[in-house]
């Protein structure tokens, strides 16, 4: 005999939700973009579940609001028990397939099959988040109704009824988004701020006057943090290229500036400036300018590559501007860190434009992750027109580009959106794994902009409107590391991409949002114009970062 406290909690359950969150369940398990192990499945089958029974309560809701005819009594109870028999089967027979869907994605990024969905675990932890879900939704039921009953003395119940509503919906929304979000990532940023300072520097500071951070440096070693440090320390030296070359080199020169060295970006912008023309960053034949994703992070196989290309001929310069990871920002305010970007360039541009033409380096952008998305706010095309930079090379574009997203929808008919082509190619082109740069009858103008993005990555193409429509990019043809059982559910698909979204860099290299140094190659010789190597010197660069990664391992 059941406790009548647990009967109770049963019976308070709408049949209707249970149903369709058994479906919303069900289709949680499909693949998307990453694979998933039991823990990340079951929050996301939880949270899928509760979303649909707060559907199915809703239309019940409905149904009984417009007084449209009830079952009987035994009718209720006949259709309760073939629901339930039938909602079991569906979970048992989709968690039954889960490990092949999830082997279908991991086939295609080279990774050990799993024999087993863990299906007891994700039930569990799908059990325990519906439950947490739907006591947070009745804890703003009573709200709403506390804040309806209050409301009834002075208007009408239906009136009370909606302004409750919306009031509630405004509470609950202002402290997610205004309270939670935005100040909790304000308050995580500064803690991770101070968290950095406190650390001892894990490498020694520099010897070489060059270098920033060194005691010639303008920067201090300990204000660089733990990702400035590692990209002042390590990257290829002179003999490093020359040996791999067979040709003259030059030491690349790296800048980097911290959050702990200035108090706003206009300080640290100058501050990178400053410690630009020390190190002779301008006296080199190339100069990017490089905005950091959210932690800070600038990536060696991003920057690596061009340095071997330009044979160290080459300076590069960064500034920091949160400790964050890039998809925190991106969920909930997606120009964090544009300022610091345009500060920079404003900077190092202003500079630069006043140096004389033939004195002066080829001057380039790269952004990944939030920093493309930065990139592309640090200034706009009618400010640069008179003296424009030679290119950008943006990877990993995130899905809230307003730039990126412009030219994507307005792409030439027939090209797929995870690989788009742009008019006649003379001002961006896009490549993935497979080089696409290479367009017949396509000739470059005076600025060259590359789009780097793989179509298994979430956070270039997470579509906030999938919670209605099926996105342009999983119409045939499909990229190639794409899963082919990956079909669209309405809602479901919208939070399997949101969770995708926060664990996009935990797919193997060369997918996901873990950009590989082969790609950046084809990349960069296409942004720099860099004909001098050949095919064959080519490959041999590439097999030379693929064996890199491999002795990491």
């Amino acid at each position: 005999m059941l406790p009548n406290w647990l009967v109770r909690f049963w019976s308070s359950f709408s049949m209707t939700g249970l149903l369709l969150a058994t479906l919303f369940f069900a289709a949680s398990l499909t693949p998307t973009l990453i694979p998933r192990n039991y823990l990340t499945q079951g929050v996301l089958s939880g949270v899928a579940a509760a979303a649909g029974y707060g559907l199915g309560f809703f239309l019940r809701w409905l149904w009984r609001y417009l007084e449209l005819p009830e079952f009987r009594a035994r009718t209720q109870f006949i259709s309760k028990i073939i629901a339930s028999v039938v909602c079991g089967l569906i979970g048992l027979a989709f968690l039954w397939q889960a490990a092949e869907w999830q082997n279908s994605i991991r086939r295609l990024m080279h990774l050990d099959p799993v024999d087993t969905a863990h299906p007891f675990e994700v039930g569990a932890i799908a059990l325990l988040t519906f439950i947490i879900v739907i006591a947070l939704a009745r804890l703003f039921n009573l709200l709403l109704y506390f804040i309806s009953g209050q409301l009834n003395r002075f208007v009408p119940k239906r009136i009370s009824y909606v302004v409750g509503t919306a009031i509630a919906v405004l509470l609950f929304w202002s402290a997610a988004n205004g309270v939670i979000f935005r100040y909790g990532l304000r308050v995580l940023d500064s803690s991770f701020q101070r968290l950095d300072a406190l650390m001892p520097p894990d490498m020694q500071a520099p010897t070489d006057p060059t270098k920033t951070g060194s005691a010639a440096s303008l920067v201090r070693w300990q204000d660089l943090g733990r990702m400035g440090r590692s990209y002042i320390a390590t990257g290829p030296s002179a003999a490093d290229i020359n040996a791999f070359t067979k040709e003259p080199a030059k030491q690349p020169v790296r800048v980097y500036v911290g959050l702990e060295s200035g108090s706003t970006p206009q300080e640290r912008a100058r501050l990178a400036l400053e410690e630009l023309k020390r190190a002779g960053g301008f006296n080199r034949k190339t100069l990017v300018i490089i905005t950091p994703t959210g932690t800070g992070w600038v990536d060696e196989q991003a920057i690596d590559p061009i340095e071997y290309l330009h044979h160290g001929d080459i300076a590069s310069v960064a500034t920091q501007y949160s400790y964050l990871a890039s998809w925190m920002s991106l969920l909930v305010e997606p120009g964090y860190g544009a300022e610091q970007s345009r500060a920079l360039f404003s900077e190092i541009y202003g500079y630069w434009r006043n140096l004389p033409r033939d004195g002066r380096p080829k001057l380039y952008l790269f952004g990944l992750s939030l920093g493309s998305l930065s990139t592309e706010l640090s200034n706009d095309l009618f400010e640069v027109l008179g003296e424009p930079y030679q290119g950008e090379l943006l990877a990993g574009p995130p899905f809230a580009s307003r730039i990126w997203r412009s030219i994507t929808n307005r792409r030439n008919p027939g090209t797929p959106e995870w690989l788009p082509q742009f008019r006649d190619g003379s001002y961006v082109r896009f490549t993935a794994q497979e080089n696409a740069l290479e367009i017949q009858d396509a000739h470059w103008g005076p600025l060259r902009v590359v789009y780097l993005q793989y179509a298994s990555d979430p956070i270039v193409f997470f579509e906030p409107r999938s919670f209605y429509r099926q996105p342009d990019w999983m119409k045939t043809p499909r990229g190639p590391d794409v899963s082919p059982d990956l079909r669209w559910y309405p809602v479901v698909t919208f939070l399997q991409l949101a969770l995708d979204l926060a664990v996009a860099t935990t797919a193997p290299i060369g997918f996901g949002h873990v950009y590989a140094a082969e790609n950046y190659i084809d990349a960069w010789k296409e942004v720099a114009n860099i004909d001098y190597w050949s095919p064959v010197e080519t490959d041999r660069l590439k097999e030379l970062f693929i064996a890199k990664r491999a002795g990491k391992k």
